[in-house]
């Protein structure tokens, strides 16, 4: 007999062509279908290659007549068997149960394959007149011994089954086991792996998670994936805690974290009362678990803002013992240094330009420092505040909001300034600002600008006109109309300089 010829018979008894066009099948649906499926072709691969090694070697030795040849149809037509419920599986699990939405766990598939490929060993080797009572009766130490040495994987094998039959820690889940932090990526029949916040995957034994306390992170029944965090601060005893909370509780409210649940809202705690220092903490409900560290960090930014905003400081240890020897002239050249900043801000708002040096110098030392971080909500449409914001450093944007609908009009850098309408007529704000960067402001308040406005009454004029012809503006760009249209229905300069004389009680 030929070689092509007993090839053509080893191929027929052992159903090879049956099994290539099932693999082949199986590749190509698997392929169309398992899009986010991860499938091992490389196992199903291995057999069906080593089936075929198998195949014609048996082939070979068939042709020369060699009565060695049935020692290879055994092992071939076994390969062949676990190859088909390889393949069988991967169609099944990887391709026809997902399109159904069925997602069964890869433990499961994995324990199934590996029951369905022992009975097809078993199986065959029976149907070819191997003696497998004799055999397992033989090896009974054997067993033992196996038995005995596999014990872990058993444990891992049944800690993995129970973790997927109850659902207490399901794949894309977010825990904590000892040190460990992570989210779930896979639970398979040896291990769970948990990919950390460091870029790092690691192998968890079924066996000692089961053994553990796990800590499944931002899971409540019946409520969204939240985790809440806590950010650490102490302020000394100098500021009272009910101004710190109230003033950190309200830049924290205001900002516009996207990481940061808005429900539920979070809030300032005081912790502790330290020797020197009240602890307080920032709480706050974390939705995306993933992203912690630089969502604290913005945290601690807004924290730092807002205290500096209103005068206050993060404490130092109470044991610091900071000399400085600082001369009265040495004091009064940095006095003179940040008035002149502060003059020359007023001097680039048009607002100001008709003062004399003496009244921005008054106007300067008046003015309050208020710095704001990214994100922040500088002011809000509609709120009540009679003062105006002067942008020293930074950009922030104009926002505002029709039927709920917020639109940016415009966006201010250094030099510019907003608030001027609620400062010089009492108006609530028209717009909401966001810091879109750090942003270092000057707020001017009426009690500072009532003052000067008072001694010079010809400067609510100049003021109006400035006033009309920015609201003339505003009104343009939030209706979409055109200047000279918008000039019909804005405010007219005369109505805006009885309203500026009547809120600063100037006499016309």
């Amino acid at each position: 007999m030929g070689f092509s010829e007993a090839l053509w018979e080893e191929a027929q008894q052992g159903r090879t062509l049956y099994l290539s066009a099932l693999f082949l099948v199986t590749f190509l649906v698997v392929r169309a279908l398992a899009q986010k499926h991860e499938v091992r072709f490389k196992a199903l691969f291995f057999f069906f290659v080593t089936h075929l090694v198998c195949l014609v070697a048996a082939a070979a030795l068939h042709a020369y007549g060699s009565p060695l040849y049935t020692d290879f149809r055994m092992p071939a037509a076994a390969l062949a068997g676990v190859a088909t419920v390889g393949m069988v599986a991967a169609l099944l699990f990887a391709g026809l149960l997902p399109r159904a939405r069925l997602h069964v766990p890869r433990i499961l598939q994995d324990v199934v394959v590996a029951i369905a490929s022992v009975v097809t060993i078993v199986t065959i080797l029976s149907n070819s007149g191997v003696n497998l009572s004799g055999l397992i009766a033989t090896s009974a130490v054997g067993t033992a011994v196996i038995g005995f040495s596999l014990q872990d994987v058993i444990s891992n094998v049944a800690g993995g089954l129970a973790l997927q039959i109850d659902n207490s820690v399901e794949v894309g889940d977010w825990i904590r086991v000892g040190d460990t932090t992570g989210k779930v990526m896979e639970i398979r029949w040896r291990y769970t792996a948990i990919e950390t916040r460091d870029w790092e995957t690691v192998l968890l034994p079924n066996s000692v998670l089961m053994k553990s306390q796990v800590h499944v992170l931002g899971r409540r029944r019946g409520a969204p994936k939240l985790l809440r965090r806590w950010v650490y601060f102490n302020v000394d005893y100098r500021f009272q805690p009910s101004d710190v909370i109230e003033h950190v509780t309200q830049a924290v409210r205001s900002a516009k974290l996207d990481r940061m649940a808005a429900d539920p809202a979070p809030n300032c705690v005081l912790i502790e009362l330290g020797e020197s220092y009240g602890r307080y903490a920032v709480r706050y409900m974390l939705n995306d678990l993933a992203v912690d560290d630089p969502t604290d960090s913005e945290v601690r930014t807004l924290v730092f803002f807002a205290l500096q905003r209103h005068g206050m400081r993060l404490s130092i240890p109470a044991h610091a013992i900071f000399l400085t020897e600082e001369s009265s002239v040495r004091a009064e050249e940095k006095l003179k240094k940040d008035l002149e900043r502060r003059r020359q801000a007023l001097n680039r708002v048009e607002l100001f330009q008709p003062l004399s040096e003496e009244e921005q110098a008054q106007l300067a030392r008046g003015l309050t420092y208020a710095p704001f971080t990214r994100g922040e909500i500088v002011t809000r449409q509609g709120a009540e505040a009679h003062w105006l914001y002067l942008i020293d450093e930074g950009e922030v944007s104009i926002r505002v909001s029709d039927s709920g609908i917020e639109k940016e009009v415009a966006r201010l850098q250094g030099g510019s300034f907003f608030g001027e309408m609620s400062l010089l007529t009492g108006e609530r704000r028209a717009a909401t600002v966001v810091a879109l960067s750090d942003v270092e402001c000057f707020r001017l308040d009426k009690q500072v600008f009532t003052g000067v406005i008072q001694r010079r009454p010809d400067l609510a004029e100049h003021v109006a006109k400035v006033l009309a012809r920015r609201k003339v503006e505003l009104v343009a760009v939030r209706e979409g109309l055109d200047l000279e249209a918008a000039s019909r229905r804005s405010r007219t300069e005369a109505d805006l300089l009885a309203k500026i004389r009547d809120f600063f009680s100037i006499k016309a």
